[in-house]
């Protein structure tokens, strides 16, 4: 019998996780006793929290390999590095909703510690050695993110988004369970590395495994918000407060990717050759829909929703390459399309205001006027979002493309470049509204300075990673080639 032995030395690597931990529990029983009107207190205790558990997992970042937990766990340089990003984007998102929170009062412990446990899942998707690892992450953040979708009570809207949500997640997640049963079946492991070690041996059933991966996959893609498996996207952007759809649009999407990469490259990349053409496909659908239905859209929410999908598709074409370029080209990927959603929203955030939801596109009609600074940094973000130097996705969108270039998906490649082109219209569309037309009524700006601030931060950051990419391009793909 195998007994498990837990010294400083075992717990050591999963440090950031524990804290985290700890500090949710404290929050849990701090917020009983602060009183309604002082709930500012909880804020920032989670955003203490938060920072804290930043700084600890910052400081493991370029330690070697560590695997713990009887091979189920890992800090390894690409976990340290997404756990870091995950983090820092969780408090930006806090610090962005604040002031929304507070006039809908939602500024709740729930809602603060909800987004701390859904950050726990992340952190242990991220770390993730194992099968059942990666799905009790996987459900962590999933259950979480459920229930800050439905916390808006009276909003039939937002209950209609979260019973969608549940239903399909459910589905999706048996999906996955599925498939990693039969992974078991034909491999005879659930750990990640014997797996992997397993499908380059005779002793594996390949037509099981096969079969196991088309569940798995199509699991991942549900969770991405790939086409065909996208439909929940745009009901849950358009029915979930803001602050909410902030949130599953930035940090998740940085936990999806590690899922990916511990699921298809680092344990079933002997079955490249069949999930490169899987992905391929949803790669290709997600990119053309998403482009083509958002330009009919004209809830920026929506827009946003199916801009999303669109530049999942992206991100699986980093994947499919399968090489360490195109994997470190998606992750320099998500963490910079992460920053942009933080700021897209964040925006959305600046102007909305009590009993007023700045989500259509005529809400930005003539935002130069009112202010020439905001009006700048959603231009930054549209451009960025669009694949135009000098921003930052102009060159994450390049990464990704030259990596399947040079794997010889060039039919992919040129069918993303063309669809590219036909979804900067939609965004354009929102830049010529801010400086070309009248304001269709009172623009409004949220007067706190921390927002502000880290907003104007956000846009810079954009723009300066699209002029000096060098430092975070260097640390993806450091990250990746010692993870590998």
């Amino acid at each position: 019998m195998n007994t498990a032995t837990f010294s400083l030395a075992t717990l050591a690597p999963a440090a950031p996780e524990i804290a985290l931990l700890a500090f949710v529990s404290a929050l849990l029983v701090i917020d009983l006793f602060v009183a309604e009107r002082d709930k500012h207190v909880t804020f920032w205790l989670a955003i203490a929290a938060l920072l804290g558990t930043a700084a600890l997992a910052a400081a493991s970042v370029g330690s070697p390999t560590a695997v713990t937990f009887q091979a189920t766990f890992v800090a390894d340089p690409m976990s340290q590095v997404l756990k870091v990003a995950a983090l820092l984007a969780v408090a930006t998102t806090l610090v962005y909703s604040r002031m929304y929170l507070q006039a809908r009062e939602l500024l709740r412990g729930e809602f603060l510690c909800l987004s701390l446990f859904a950050t726990l899942g992340m952190m242990v998707m991220i770390s993730a050695h194992h099968f059942l690892t990666l799905y009790l992450g996987l459900e962590l953040l999933a259950l979480s993110l459920y229930a800050m979708v439905a916390l808006q009570r009276e909003s039939v809207r937002a209950t209609e988004a979260a019973m969608k949500y549940f239903v399909l997640g459910a589905l999706a997640s048996g999906m996955l369970l599925y498939g990693m049963s039969m992974l078991y079946g034909a491999t005879g492991s659930l750990d990640i590395a014997r797996v992997a070690s397993a499908l380059g041996t005779a002793r594996a059933s390949q037509s099981l495994a096969v079969f196991g991966l088309v569940f798995v996959v199509a699991g991942i893609a549900f969770k991405l918000g790939a086409v065909p498996f996208h439909m929940w996207i745009p009901d849950v952007y358009h029915g979930a407060a803001t602050p909410t759809t902030l949130f599953i649009g930035t940090a998740p999407k940085i936990a999806a990717f590690a899922f990916v990469m511990r699921l298809l490259a680092q344990g079933l990349g002997g079955m490249g050759a069949d999930w490169q053409q899987m992905l391929a496909i949803l790669a290709a659908a997600s990119i053309g829909l998403g482009n083509l239905v958002a330009i009919a859209q004209t809830n920026l929410k929506r827009m946003l929703a199916y801009s999303t999908i669109s530049h999942m598709g992206f991100l699986l074409i980093g994947i499919l390459s399968g090489s360490d370029n195109g994997y470190s080209s998606a992750m320099f990927y998500v963490l910079t399309y992460v920053l942009m959603t933080l700021g897209a929203f964040g925006m959305i955030l600046l102007l909305s205001r009590a009993g007023f939801e700045a989500e259509e596109l005529e809400d930005f009609k003539g935002l130069n006027r009112r202010s020439r600074w905001y009006a700048f940094v959603m231009l930054v973000i549209m451009f960025s979002l669009a694949g135009i130097p000098p921003a930052v996705g102009f060159l994450a969108k390049l990464a990704v493309l030259q990596a399947a270039w040079e794997a010889g998906f060039g039919v992919l490649v040129v069918f993303a470049v063309l669809m590219s082109v036909v979804g900067a219209f939609y965004y354009l569309r929102l830049v010529k509204l801010m400086y070309m037309d009248e304001p269709a009524g009172e623009i409004t700006i949220a007067e706190r300075g921390d927002m502000r601030a880290l907003l104007s931060a956000n846009a810079l950051v954009v723009l300066g990673l699209g002029i000096v990419p060098a430092p975070l391009m260097d640390l993806c793909a450091r990250a990746i080639t010692a993870s590998l």
